[in-house]
């Protein structure tokens, strides 16, 4: 089986180094807010905000790549994480947080996040494996991100909520290797374990 190219991206490292809360940024790149009444600490507030525009630049690159390439998995991952998308925003609402996420498609609060999508789209543009070789780089991100939200929460709610997410996102983990594996193609994980990269996927 061919082993695919490393595909991180200097935006990438930049996302996934250092404790996530301390990346994390509200509307324009400033802090992130937060409510004195809410349950939530500020790292907790800043990683469900980061978590929001996540999982907003999962669905907006797939929809730009299946625009270009209309691939089944793409539309309906997409489709999929419209509803993790969603579900973060009821819990920014809940807590009463200002929500960072921008209605344009491919538009976002956080620079490091918008050079991310420019750059993720770009290479999934290269051809219809290099999508989801993107698609597979986003799921990886998207766990190592999610397991670091588990950990920091004490709140149940919104540890139920990342926990499904986290479920999700490894089933899209092992819909986008499986096809890369379909095309004689390996995915090597650039962000989560190794060990956990193959009792997600299976070696």
């Amino acid at each position: 089986m061919m082993k695919i190219r490393s595909f991180i991206l200097p935006a990438a490292i930049a996302l996934c180094i250092g404790a996530l809360p301390a990346m994390a940024r509200g509307p324009q790149g400033g802090p992130a807010a937060s409510n004195p009444s809410a349950a939530l600490s500020a790292e907790e507030s800043a990683t469900l905000l980061w978590m929001r525009e996540e999982e907003k630049l999962a669905h907006d690159v797939y929809v730009a790549l299946d625009a270009q390439w209309d691939l089944t998995i793409l539309e309906r991952i997409a489709a999929s994480e419209q509803r993790h998308f969603d579900a973060l925003g009821d819990k920014i609402e809940h807590y009463a947080l200002i929500d960072p996420a921008l209605p344009s498609e491919g538009a976002f609060s956080d620079p490091d996040l918008q050079g991310l999508f420019q750059a993720l789209v770009e290479a999934g543009l290269e051809s219809s494996t290099e999508a989801l070789v993107v698609g597979a780089t986003i799921e990886d991100l998207d766990i190592f991100d999610l397991l670091h939200a588990i950990e920091e929460t004490d709140e149940a709610a919104l540890k139920q909520t990342y926990e499904h997410l986290l479920e999700g996102s490894k089933n899209h983990l092992r819909a986008f290797v499986g096809q890369l594996r379909a095309r004689g193609f390996d995915y090597a994980p650039q962000y989560i374990d190794p060990l956990l990269f193959d009792a997600i996927v299976g070696v």
